[in-house]
């Protein structure tokens, strides 16, 4: 009697270790992105360009919301550029801005929190290669200045460098405040963009516009001149 009662309790034991472990938990990880991301195809959120906010919230509950499911639609993979045309769209700039910005940060906490829960674990211990293993001592030696680089000038997509982070050492604080930093210029841009879409000869539409692709262009000479910083550092090799 004894021996049965001892039985499964350390089935239970090894069943609630398989189920927490760091690759369990990647698993998990991937299905949620899997199935946010097929939920983003099927809702498809980024109609709000072309239909508009619903008339039945208005005024800052709208804003709120809007918030909240930019948050959750960047959390899901949707890309960014489409949620802050939108804000600019629906809530003119002044309001449109700060909505994006706090939606940016909000789906930037998302998958950083759950990279750090449910893939950090199983995720360092691949880390062998040289490349990844010189960006994952970048971001955690140098993880406020290196992640407000990456936000201030596109190339990075969203969604990796905030899972990239995670996998990091990097703290909640310099990566959150960084995203919140970083996400201003290229968001406005857009944002301004979006508010002036019915009229795209406006000045302030081609200046957006212009300042969107120099951004996109410096980010591209900045990641080139800078890729010997994502080699390893040999000289200490032998």
């Amino acid at each position: 009697m004894p021996d049965l009662a001892i039985r499964p309790a350390g089935l239970t034991v090894r069943c609630a270790r398989a189920l927490l472990s760091p690759w369990s938990r990647l698993v998990l990880l991937i299905t949620l992105l899997a199935g946010a991301a097929t939920a983003v195809v099927l809702f498809e959120p980024q109609r709000l360009l072309a239909d508009g906010w619903p008339p039945q919230v208005s005024g800052g509950a709208a804003v709120v919301l809007f918030a909240v499911a930019y948050g959750l639609c960047t959390a899901a993979l949707l890309p960014r550029p489409l949620l802050n045309l939108a804000a600019g769209a629906l809530f003119g700039s002044q309001v449109g801005l700060p909505a994006a910005i706090a939606g940016t940060v909000l789906g930037a906490g998302i998958a950083f929190g759950l990279g750090r829960l449910l893939g950090q674990q199983a995720l360092r211990p691949l880390l062998r290669a040289r490349w990844l293993a010189a960006v994952d001592r970048q971001l955690s030696r140098h993880g406020f200045r290196s992640m407000l680089a990456v936000r201030l000038f596109p190339g990075v997509p969203f969604a990796a460098a905030n899972y990239c982070a995670a996998v990091s050492r990097m703290g909640w604080l310099p990566f959150l405040l960084a995203t919140a930093l970083g996400s201003i210029p290229n968001t406005a841009a857009y944002v301004i963009a979006g508010s002036r879409a019915a009229a795209p000869t406006s000045p302030a539409f081609l200046i957006a516009m212009a300042f969107i692709a120099i951004t996109g262009l410096g980010g591209l000479i900045v990641a080139w001149r800078k890729r010997g910083r994502l080699r390893p550092d040999t000289s200490r090799d032998g």
